[in-house]
C-alpha cells in the first residue's frame, strides 16, 4: 500500500466550459517553434472567451519537444493568454522524466498555470496515485493548481476502468479534473460524473461531444480547428440541454470527424487552421505523418460547408 499522499487544501476544480488545446506551429526545414502562429492560435481561443487553453497535449506535439522549446512555447502563451488559466500537458510517463517536465511548465506557466496534464502510465490504481503524487510535489501549494489526469489509451498504450480511475481519485485528493478519451467516451464519463464531483471532461476532438455533455461532461478538452463549433454547443447545451446542443454542433460534425480521422488527424487540423490563416505553416514534426494529398482536395469543400456559420 502507498502511503496517503499529502492534501492541498487550495486545489480548485477546473473550472466548466471550452479549454482549447493548442497545436504547436513550426517554421521552416527545422521545424523551429513558429511564436507568432503560437500567438494568433491564442488569441482564437481568447476571442471566444474561451475556459482556459492546453499547451503541449499530445496534438500539440510535446512529445517531440525539447525543454528549451517546451519553455519558449508555455511562456509565449502565457504572455499572450492575458489572464486565462492553462493547463500544461506532460509527455513522460516515468516518474523521473514527468517531474522534470512538470518544473520546466510551472516555472514557464506562472500565473497562469491552472494545472498540469498527466497520462495514465498504469492500470494499477495505487502505481498510478503515486507516479500522480511525486509530480503534484512539484506545484506549490499556494497556486491553487492541481493535476488533470488523463485517461487517452491510443497514447499512453494503457486501458484503466472508470473503477480505477475513481480509486486514483480517492488517492489523490489535488485531482482537479479528468480528462476522458477511451471510446466509447460516453461510457466511462458517465460512470465517473455518477460517483465523483471531480469535474470530467471530453476530448477527442469533439466527436462525441454531445453524448458526453449528456452523460454528464464539464465541457470539452480538445482542439479543433473551428473551436467557436464548440463553444456554441456548450453555450446551447447549457441554455437548452441535448436537443438545442445537438442543432447547434450539427453544422459542424462533418468537419469534426473529417478533421478526427486516426493518424493524419493533427495534419488535417494544422493545415485547416494554415487556410483559416491563423498559423502560418502547417507543417507536423516527423515521424507523424504529413496530409495525403487526396484529403488535402478535400479541405475546401468542407469550409465552404461551415463559412456561413463561421
Amino acid at each position: 500500500m502507498i502511503a496517503s499522499p499529502v492534501t492541498k487544501s487550495t486545489v480548485s476544480p477546473l473550472a466548466r466550459g471550452l479549454w482549447g488545446v493548442l497545436a504547436t506551429p513550426f517554421r521552416g526545414s527545422d521545424f523551429a517553434v513558429d511564436t507568432e502562429s503560437l500567438r494568433s492560435e491564442v488569441r482564437l481561443y481568447t476571442g471566444l472567451n474561451a475556459t482556459g487553453m492546453v499547451v503541449l497535449g499530445v496534438f500539440g506535439e510535446g512529445v517531440t519537444l525539447d525543454t528549451a522549446e517546451q519553455t519558449l512555447i508555455v511562456t509565449t502563451v502565457a504572455e499572450e493568454a492575458g489572464d486565462t488559466p492553462l493547463v500544461v500537458g506532460l509527455s513522460a510517463r516515468s516518474t523521473a522524466v514527468a517531474v522534470e517536465q512538470a518544473r520546466t511548465a510551472v516555472a514557464a506557466a506562472g500565473s497562469n498555470l491552472g494545472a498540469l496534464m498527466v497520462q495514465a502510465n498504469s492500470a494499477n490504481p495505487e502505481l498510478l496515485a503515486a507516479h500522480l503524487t511525486a509530480i503534484n510535489e512539484v506545484i506549490p501549494a499556494d497556486t491553487g493548481a492541481g493535476i488533470v489526469l488523463q485517461d487517452y489509451p491510443v497514447a499512453s498504450g494503457v486501458k484503466i476502468s472508470a473503477t480505477q480511475i475513481l480509486s486514483v481519485l480517492q488517492l489523490c485528493p489535488f485531482i482537479s479534473a479528468v480528462k476522458s478519451e477511451a471510446p466509447p467516451t460516453a461510457v466511462p464519463i458517465a460512470a465517473l460524473t455518477a460517483a465523483t464531483t471531480v469535474p470530467v471532461f471530453g476530448g477527442l476532438g469533439g466527436v462525441g461531444l454531445l453524448d458526453e455533455l449528456a452523460a454528464g461532461a464539464a465541457g470539452a478538452m480538445t482542439g479543433f480547428s473551428h473551436p467557436e463549433g464548440l463553444q456554441a454547443a456548450l453555450t446551447a447545451f447549457n441554455d437548452g440541454g441535448f436537443p438545442a446542443a445537438r442543432t447547434a454542433f450539427a453544422p459542424w460534425l462533418p468537419l469534426a470527424n473529417f478533421e478526427g480521422q486516426p493518424g493524419i488527424g493533427l495534419a488535417l487540423r494544422k493545415e485547416i487552421l494554415r487556410r483559416r490563416g491563423i498559423i502560418a505553416d502547417a507543417a507536423v514534426r516527423p515521424p507523424s505523418p504529413s496530409l495525403p494529398p487526396a484529403l488535402a482536395d478535400m479541405i475546401d469543400a468542407h469550409l465552404d460547408a461551415v463559412k456561413e456559420i463561421a
